[in-house]
């Protein structure tokens, strides 16, 4: 499995990671030896970037991945998240070492590698939605204290959330890593947005990163799984899953995802999965790429696509136009 240098952390981390999220819903849903097996083998093809966080499962998948790990012992690198509703907005600084102390404490660690924030960035603040002056003043100078207080090695954010406040928050040079939004249904955070393509326009979201020197995450890499070119979902998974800057809902994703096909049968890949990993890994600009699991036998499905290589130049220029 290839690795590529996470920014100016300097972790080199693979380029497909194990996203322990709901979406997928191994982790937070799966029985335990499943949930083992999965991680041994993520371990042994190469994977070594874990991504959780306290919202997936109310803590399950912390809890989950605290057993698995201790048993397991593997060398990793690991992250996490918080997340502030308004109710924490009085409580900003006293909140955020909370939710470390209470991850770490179903992970089974004392410290994690990386510590993001998990709201979506906006201009007006709002329950989860939180404004970037806010972010930028008051959360980021919280998560310095825990990352000096030696939980965190390093600090970072989902790109979530309104374009102009994702860029402010690069632009401060506060965080180490991003998580950003890229696919084939929505490349614009690595390129220009497609004519008539609906959703959000990330403006080239990876590009600034890369001048900043962050860590690139990339997220929702299959669409919710919607590029797998059905609305059926595994029992594990998430049933109802929010697009997330791309078409107003996940069955017209899903759509668009089979206008793809035909790429599928003249051989440019083996599926619509296979298509839609090797497009994110074309971009040198992304470190890594998170996808959630249902099945081992997704993990393997992930690993092989990855392993195959990026889409040839020729491929990715007919679906830039």
């Amino acid at each position: 499995m290839q690795r590529r240098r996470l920014g100016r952390t300097n972790l080199d981390i693979s380029l497909l990671g194990f996203g322990a999220g709901a979406v997928g819903g191994l982790m937070t849903k799966g029985a335990a030896l499943d949930q083992e097996r999965a991680i041994t083998r993520a371990v042994e093809l190469g994977i070594n970037y874990v991504d959780t966080a306290p919202l997936y499962g109310n803590g399950e998948s912390e809890r989950n991945l605290g057993r698995v790990l201790n048993a397991l012992k593997p060398d990793i690198v690991l992250g996490t998240k918080v997340r502030l509703k308004a109710a924490d907005r009085t409580r900003i600084g006293d909140f955020i070492v909370q939710s470390m102390d209470e991850s770490l404490q179903r992970l089974g660690r004392d410290h994690v590698d990386l510590f993001q924030l998990h709201n979506p960035l906006v201009a007006a603040d709002g329950d989860d939605r939180l404004a970037v002056d806010v972010a930028l003043a008051e959360v980021v100078p919280a998560m310095q204290r825990v990352q000096k207080a030696g939980k965190t090695r390093f600090i970072g954010l989902s790109g979530v959330g309104e374009t102009p406040a994702l860029l402010r928050a690069i632009e401060s040079g506060a965080f180490d890593t991003m998580q950003v939004v890229y696919n084939v249904l929505n490349p614009s955070a690595g390129g220009p947005m497609p004519r008539g393509a609906p959703g959000q326009d990330y403006a080239h979201l990876l590009d600034r990163s890369r001048a900043m020197d962050m860590g690139t995450i990339v997220i929702r890499a299959l669409a919710g799984g919607a590029l797998a070119g059905t609305t059926e979902r595994h029992p594990l998974a998430m049933q109802d899953v929010a697009p997330i800057g791309s078409a107003p809902s996940f069955v017209a994703d899903v759509a668009r995802a089979k206008a793809l096909e035909p790429l599928v049968k003249q051989g440019v890949a083996s599926s619509l999965t296979e298509l839609a990993l090797r497009f994110v890994i074309a971009n040198p600009d992304v470190t890594t790429m998170l996808v959630g699991y249902s099945t081992l036998d997704q993990l393997e499905q992930a690993a092989a696509a990855v392993n195959k290589g990026p889409l040839p130049e020729e491929t990715l220029l007919r679906l830039r136009t």
